[in-house]
């Protein structure tokens, strides 16, 4: 489990985030939702200690993720930014071996790249693994950067808007892997979603957010209220409840 504690952050003069107490699930997918500037990626930043905390704790199975040690810390939680741009020529391969880093130390050992081969396996990868990471499509490079972070082997993932700029199909593909690796695997999946209906049909839980602070947590069939929605997009919504409890969103 992942604690937030009374979370805070600012630049310069300004807050950005400020949180009371919640926790995230374990072997969940939770979602980070909101409208743009209310904090997700921060919050995400934060976590993954990518950005500093000005106050407040982040506790990850009971530590504070500030007094884990760097190498520890790297088993136990991974993150896919939102932009990842490579100048150098790599291949699928050469991508995913970096996830096995905080274990290797750049020396490969057999377990090293069974991991490999398995996380490149597992997004559905291996015909095209030689291939370098420029000649792929938009959805196969995704594939190819969570592959990397599979690799890793951690309890925890973190996903910053890993749908950007993805076509429906390959959103899709993307947020079938991650439920996946959650409901298979036995992760803890953490993203953040710009899409409502994809936050509605594959989380377990939601982290609602707006102006930097936590509007709302809880299991998804309690956050998708038309109330709570249309007060955290400021817009009307209609909610429409299709087989298996999926819920689709018109925007008016």
């Amino acid at each position: 489990m992942i604690s937030i504690n009374h979370l805070l952050k600012k630049f310069g003069n300004k807050t950005v985030l400020q949180t009371e107490q919640f926790n995230i699930s374990k072997g969940k997918l939770t979602a980070f939702i909101g409208p743009n500037g209310a904090g997700k990626s921060t919050l995400l930043g934060m976590m993954s200690r990518l950005l500093a905390q000005d106050g407040g704790e982040i506790l990850i199975e009971g530590l504070a993720i500030n007094k884990i040690k760097t190498e520890k810390l790297a088993k136990q939680l991974s993150i896919l930014k939102q932009s990842n741009h490579l100048n150098m020529r790599v291949t699928i391969k050469e991508l995913v071996a970096f996830g096995r880093f905080p274990h290797s130390k750049g020396r490969l050992s057999k377990n090293d790249e069974q991991k490999i081969s398995e996380a490149i396996e597992y997004v559905g990868l291996t015909d095209i693994a030689g291939k370098h990471i420029h000649e792929l499509s938009g959805g196969q490079r995704q594939r190819a950067f969570i592959a990397m972070v599979i690799a890793q082997d951690t309890d925890y993932i973190l996903l910053d808007e890993p749908l950007n700029n993805l076509d429906l199909r390959h959103a899709v593909e993307v947020m079938k892997l991650l439920r996946k690796l959650v409901d298979e695997a036995g992760k803890t999946v953490i993203v953040v979603l710009h899409d409502l209906n994809f936050a509605s049909i594959y989380a377990d839980e939601m982290v609602a957010m707006k102006s930097g602070n936590i509007v709302a947590v809880g299991k998804k069939n309690e956050m998708m209220d038309k109330t709570l929605l249309e007060s955290l997009y400021d817009m009307p919504l209609t909610l429409k409840e299709y087989e298996n409890n999926k819920i689709c969103l018109h925007y008016h």
